[in-house]
């Protein structure tokens, strides 16, 4: 397990290979965003965040949900999914989304995937999900399975990244009780 010391050193070193890079497309509740960010700290991730958001990043919930982990957190902003996909130009990504059939457990996992999620009230803009599935195949459309209700339409955003997050690091921990570093 990784120390607070070792994780500021990690997150602060220009040579930081982020294991997953969560993606936030156009969030919309601050204590979310800060409770990804504080995910994104603990497991050795980067946080995106996709602009436009709800909120402005500053704001006190933001940070109240990042606790004293938003110092250490490394985050990029994006003032628009076009700058997203210029600066990063990504190489495997996974769009968790409830329109999708695979279980989020069945896909393959590597170290640097991005990962992203819809905002809370209306998801994926529809041309992300497109691109997707003509880049990297519907298969990387993942869902995690609910019950089949109409009143449960999807997870909380922060629920939902901390769901894939640690299904990245079950995979890549190799059956050990640590981080993959």
């Amino acid at each position: 397990m990784l120390s607070t010391h070792t994780l500021a050193l990690h997150m602060n070193d220009s040579q930081f290979n982020p294991l997953f890079n969560i993606v936030l497309i156009h969030p919309q509740i601050p204590n979310n965003t800060g409770n990804a960010g504080r995910t994104a700290v603990v497991t050795g991730c980067r946080l995106h965040v996709v602009r436009p958001i709800a909120f402005d990043m500053d704001e006190q919930a933001v940070r109240r949900a990042g606790l004293d982990y938003w110092h250490l957190l490394d985050l990029r902003e994006h003032e628009s999914w076009s700058l997203f996909m210029q600066r990063e130009q990504p190489k495997n990504v996974w769009l968790y989304t409830s329109h999708a059939t695979r279980a989020h457990w069945q896909a393959p996992m590597q170290r640097g995937d991005y990962l992203l999620f819809g905002n809370e009230t209306s998801g994926t803009p529809d041309d992300i999900h497109t691109w997707v599935a003509n880049t990297f195949g519907a298969d990387h459309l993942l869902r995690f399975p609910m019950r089949d209700h109409p009143a449960c339409r999807s997870l909380n955003l922060a629920t939902a990244v901390a769901c894939g997050v640690y299904e990245g690091v079950r995979q890549l921990s190799g059956g050990t009780e640590c981080l993959p570093l």
